[in-house]
């Protein structure tokens, strides 16, 4: 295990064109050399799990950097809530450009983490930006798979759909919204959705466990149209040839996490470790003590090796 060290947050505006990003860089107390940028899931923001892995990561010796996605949390960007893959990823290539010109930090030495959607944002981002050295994954998903799943007639025809919708958005001038997640235990339990993942990141994301105030559990829909053509894994095998690292949870569950970080790992052509921390679950690897230390342990080895 590395040795614990103390670390100073220091809070970062990151230009990123028109706007700023608002991020945190938690750094060792000596200077680092080696540093991540984190990508975080969909709908969370600094404070939370990115600042679960961030903050022990510097405590190993490793300079993190977590930052609030364009049009999220503390961030500027309009309209509000969006989640668009593609700015997710260029998120990650403002950070780099930021942290690289911080004084104490090789830019020659930098990777990334990205953790459940945010692991297919770094992937995808990671494949044309090799600035980034080394390529760490937390329960990583790939969010156009997942949401062309969630679509019971058809992704083609959700489309169909979204495209109506948004002619009458643009004639109302009134955008829509959507939940991430039930708001409540309750509501979910109302909606029929009580299964043991679903129960979990309402949990974590919707009472005092998680929630922060600046995430909203909120998605733009007209960015739904965005997710439902992504893939994060796309041209991996071909251009992602970093070192890569792979975390998984050991109980499947339905986020698919898991079947997506073995898909990630036979397509790259660089993997190095993979590690599944059997006993965990999906969302229990954003907070749960015992097994944050574990990945982060396993990820210190890794960026160590690599960076």
């Amino acid at each position: 295990m590395a040795e614990r060290r103390h670390q100073v947050l220091e809070h970062v505006s990151i230009p990123r064109g028109p706007i700023e990003l608002a991020a945190h860089l938690h750094l060792p107390d000596e200077a680092p050399l080696r540093a991540v940028v984190l990508s975080t899931p969909g709908s969370s923001v600094k404070e939370q799990i990115g600042a679960n892995y961030a903050s022990r990561l510097a405590s190993r010796g490793i300079a993190a950097l977590v930052f609030d996605p364009a049009h999220q949390g503390q961030s500027g960007g309009e309209p509000r809530d969006l989640e668009d893959p593609y700015r997710r990823g260029e998120d990650i290539s403002y950070a780099i450009d930021a942290l690289s010109t911080f004084p104490g930090i090789d830019p020659e030495r930098i990777g990334v983490l990205g953790i459940c959607a945010g692991g297919g944002y770094a992937v995808h981002t990671a494949r044309t930006d090799h600035r980034i050295k080394a390529v760490g994954v937390v329960v990583p998903g790939n969010m156009g798979t997942s949401f062309r799943g969630f679509q019971p007639d058809g992704p083609a025809t959700a489309l169909d759909s979204m495209a109506a919708a948004r002619i009458e958005e643009t004639r109302s001038g009134a955008l829509t919204r959507a939940n991430w997640l039930p708001d409540t235990l309750e509501d979910a339990a109302a909606a029929g959705m009580t299964d043991l993942d679903t129960t979990q990141a309402i949990t974590y994301y919707r009472t005092e466990r998680g929630h922060n105030q600046h995430s909203t559990n909120r998605r733009l829909a007209r960015g739904d149209s965005l997710l439902l053509g992504y893939d994060a894994y796309h041209l991996v095998d071909q251009l992602m040839t970093q070192p890569l690292q792979v975390i998984l949870a050991g109980r499947k569950g339905n986020t698919g996490s898991y079947e997506s970080g073995m898909r990630l790992w036979e397509l790259a052509p660089n993997p190095v470790d993979l590690m599944v921390i059997e006993e965990a679950g999906h969302y229990e690897m954003y907070d749960e003590p015992e097994y944050v230390d574990k990945a982060v342990d396993r990820l210190t080895d890794f960026y160590t090796a690599n960076l």
